[in-house]
């Protein structure tokens, strides 16, 4: 090992799933990369434990791969649903894990007696993919990911957007039928409430209802409808299932009205989709692509590339890092 490296340890906290990892100061490589389920129903205190449990987990690693000692880590960074409240550390709300006014921050720093920053998950899973992935090189980026919710994160002139009070990039937020279905945060017609994994799998039983015997899908769930996720979607129409195909081409759709608006508004080099949306493939960048081509204007269009995120597993949390570089470090 170097004797002068660094590390930064950081958590990707979802409604779903919490990974955690640790990188050098200058991002050169993932070490310790785990995965563990949120369990958000036992309560705040429970998931703090859990991340806590996993940051010593992750340096006690890092310290063997390496053999660093643990004053060679200069903190962690913490990505989080929001909306929060940087400066203070604290999620204000956060619909998919039920918490209001909650200072994740430090409850984490004094767990593990480091320093902590706190950012948007989102925010962090773009700004990892313009750091180390497929946003690289961008300057004006747009990040969203999808998976329990849809997140979003600004990068503008080369630099984080936050907006006047860090709610900047709630993108799936944004209404896409001011009559349609109701969101989680109490909005109508919000773009999570169609597109994100939850809304991908209740749309595909609502078009099930009364055509099972025509669909792969319950079959692939046992029988029990309630058990289809989107992934089950997406893997149903590689394989052809004509009303899944369907389904994924509705969301692409969706997807891409949004998008348009993006572009539209913000003339973005860059669109990185991130988050379990990747494992559709083609089968939804095709149409999404064709979409956002026919509601933007043709300049924005040709000025930009929608591309899937390169960093699957890992965004949230090398993005995190980032965000504690930016904000500790002032460097990125």
């Amino acid at each position: 090992m170097n004797a002068k490296e660094r590390y930064i340890v950081g958590v990707d906290l979802g409604g779903t799933n919490i990974v955690a990892g640790a990188m050098p100061v200058d991002g050169s490589r993932e070490i310790a990369m785990s995965t563990t389920q949120t369990l958000a129903e036992g309560g705040a205190g429970a998931v703090v434990d859990r991340i806590a449990a996993m940051i010593d987990k992750v340096i006690a690693q890092t310290m063997a791969e390496t053999g660093a000692s643990r004053s060679a880590f200069l903190g962690v960074g913490i990505g989080s649903p929001g909306p929060l409240n940087r400066d203070k550390g604290i999620v204000i709300i956060t619909p998919n894990l039920g918490w209001k006014n909650f200072p994740l921050r430090d409850e984490i720093s004094s767990r593990v007696k480091l320093e902590a920053t706190l950012d948007n998950d989102a925010n962090c899973a773009t700004l990892g993919e313009f750091w180390c992935g497929a946003a690289k090189g961008g300057r004006n980026v747009i990040g969203m990911t999808l998976g329990t919710g849809i997140g979003g994160g600004l990068i503008l002139d080369g630099k984080l957007f936050h907006g006047a009070s860090d709610v900047a990039g709630e993108i799936g937020h944004t209404t896409i039928d001011s009559t349609g279905r109701r969101c989680k945060c109490g909005n109508y017609g919000c773009l999570e409430a169609y597109a994100s994994g939850p809304a991908i799998a209740e749309r595909a039983r609502e078009a099930l209802r009364g055509d099972e015997g025509e669909s792969i899908l319950v079959g692939m769930v046992e029988g029990d409808a309630r058990k289809i996720t989107a992934a089950t979607v997406y893997e149903a129409a590689k394989r052809g299932d004509i009303t899944a195909r369907e389904v994924v081409r509705e969301t692409a759709r969706f997807l891409g009205a949004g998008v348009a608006n993006l572009l539209n508004i913000f003339n973005p080099d860059t669109v990185v989709l991130a988050g379990g949306v990747t494992q559709a493939g083609d089968a939804l960048f095709q149409p999404l692509r064709a979409e956002v081509k026919r509601r933007a204007f043709k300049p924005a269009v040709q000025a930009c590339r929608i591309v899937p995120g390169a960093l699957p597993l890992s965004a949230g949390v090398v993005g995190a890092i980032a965000a504690f570089k930016q904000q500790k470090l002032g460097e990125l």
